[in-house]
């Protein structure tokens, strides 16, 4: 490239160099070319992203079918807060902060955030000159050819030190460059995304985990009371069959329905095991280091505003990822693009060098390169059997893929908040029948033994009665921690909390 920098007369050439005809030299000719193309860095051919637009509903089936749930309109810049402190629950609030802490799913996760933050700072570093330094010998011959000689010529081995330094950059042209640089920063974005959907996923498997093992304590409570009762009965019936008052089949049944009692209250001890061990993990902590005080389930009443579907494309952060994975497909495009212009890469080095080590840093051994160290300074490929094409087909595929996968995820998430509405709406209604139904069965055993003591009735009588109030109270508790885990779902459908302040 030495019309860049014309190299002076040699001092024993006694002829004048023949005269430039009129015009533009060629470094002048050269320059208003470099500047074109330099004009061009920064011009995407990225298409114009435009997210899909979403045909969402004016408002929630499930919320307009009931009457209790108001209207509100979060969004993101919203803080969500610690959302669990609705519940006004210490114990859950200690084992979230716990969670948060030390959770291995949810390090992992950050790790894979920190991964896309420096495969970001990765890409960006394209858009910077790339300088360096280095220094050492080589040791050549070089062939009879290149110096002019005979081919039998013998030429001489030598050794050139080199200290230097070198500046590699490639012009952003059309875009190639700051396409990949949006395309990490969408990914990056997308992760961040998904760190926040995983965070409340945890926080959300914590406090249904939570609940599902104080309705585990509600139900080895109730047993605990019935396997009491049933032996006090079973030492009645006892008496009595000894002294003759009742046949063995009484005494029997009552053993039966004690046996019965017992087997259950330690299938219900195994059960909640099993639910501790599990929270133990959400909780990053080993199973035989963690135990939680048994605790029995108390009703939840909260009442969540399910907000607007439009609002719900704003706090999910699931829909954000997706949002943004669809921007990464759509930058990339740009990049696919870019491969059809040319690419501008521009090298130098400016150094010393020397055939001795003693005279490498003279100033007479000063040497310098500008132009292309390897390869050319602009490049194009003008076939490729079809790559490049190929690889703007594979880019458009993506984003298509992108965009069904964002349109799904939103219909997903409206069937979620639906759901959890349907549930506890119809777990109101639910609850209130049964807990008619606790006290007619309650109600019925009162007049079942009074009968059975007046000998209205036999003792099978007094016994169906009392296992229709076990069934009837077990079915209670199930249906209240249904609503409470149907409440966190619910919560977590809607993307976080719902208020202003942390936690409402």
């Amino acid at each position: 490239m030495n019309y860049l920098l014309p190299y002076p007369p040699h001092p024993a050439a006694s002829a004048a160099p023949p005269a430039r005809p009129a015009g533009l030299t060629r470094p002048a000719r050269l320059f208003p070319l470099l500047a074109a193309l330099l004009t061009l860095a920064g011009c995407s051919l990225a298409p114009t992203y435009q997210p899909p637009v979403v045909d969402s509903p004016a408002a929630f089936k499930e919320a307009t079918a009931s009457g209790q749930w108001k209207t509100a309109e979060p969004a993101e810049n919203i803080p969500r807060g610690e959302w669990w402190k609705a519940f006004a629950d210490p114990t859950l609030d200690r084992l979230e902060t716990q969670a948060a802490a030390a959770n291995q799913d949810l390090k992992a996760g950050a790790a894979r955030l920190a991964q896309a933050r420096a495969l970001q700072q990765n890409a960006r570093s394209a858009l910077f000159p790339q300088i360096g330094i280095g220094a050492g010998p080589t040791r050549q011959r070089p062939s009879p050819a290149s110096q002019g000689l005979a081919a039998d010529a013998e030429t001489s081995i030598a050794t050139l030190w080199r200290a230097q330094g070198t500046v590699a950059y490639e012009a952003d042209l059309f875009g190639r460059v700051s396409s990949g640089v949006d395309a990490a920063k969408a990914t990056t974005d997308q992760r961040e995304a998904l760190f926040r959907s995983l965070q409340l996923a945890i926080q959300a498997d914590v406090a249904q985990a939570y609940f599902s093992l104080r309705e585990l304590d509600a139900l080895a409570a109730l047993y605990a009371d019935t396997v009491k009762l049933r032996e006090q009965g079973t030492q009645l019936f006892q008496r009595r069959f000894d002294e003759g008052d009742i046949s063995e089949l009484e005494l029997a049944t009552a053993r039966t329905e004690l046996a019965s009692a017992r087997s259950e209250a330690v299938g219900i001890a195994r059960q909640r095991a099993v639910a501790e061990h599990s929270l133990a993990i959400l909780l990053g902590q080993a199973p035989a280091a963690f135990d939680l005080p048994a605790q029995p389930l108390n009703r939840v009443s909260l009442q969540v505003p399910a907000g607007l579907p439009s609002a719900l494309l704003e706090r999910r952060p699931d829909i954000a990822a997706a949002e943004r994975a669809m921007a990464a497909a759509n930058a990339r495009i740009g990049t696919a693009r870019a491969a059809f212009f040319p690419r501008l890469s521009l090298t130098g080095a400016l150094g010393y060098e020397s055939n001795e080590l003693g005279d490498l840093f003279k100033w007479s051994s000063r040497a310098f390169v500008m132009g292309p160290l390897v390869g050319t300074l602009l490049s194009l490929p003008i076939f490729d059997g079809g790559a490049r094409q190929a690889g703007v087909d594979q880019a458009h595929a993506a984003y298509a893929e992108e965009a069904a996968n964002y349109q799904q995820t939103v219909l997903r998430a409206f069937k979620e908040v639906e759901d959890n509405l349907a549930h506890l709406r119809l777990l109101g209604d639910q609850t209130q029948a049964q807990d008619e139904a606790v006290s007619s069965s309650r109600r019925a055993a009162r007049l079942s033994q009074i009968q059975y003591r007046e000998g209205s009735v036999g003792h099978l009588n007094v016994i169906d009665a009392d296992r229709s109030v076990l069934l009837q109270q077990r079915v209670a508790v199930q249906l209240d921690a249904e609503r409470a885990r149907a409440t966190v779902n619910l919560i977590r459908a809607i993307g976080g909390g719902w208020g202003s302040e942390s936690g409402s």
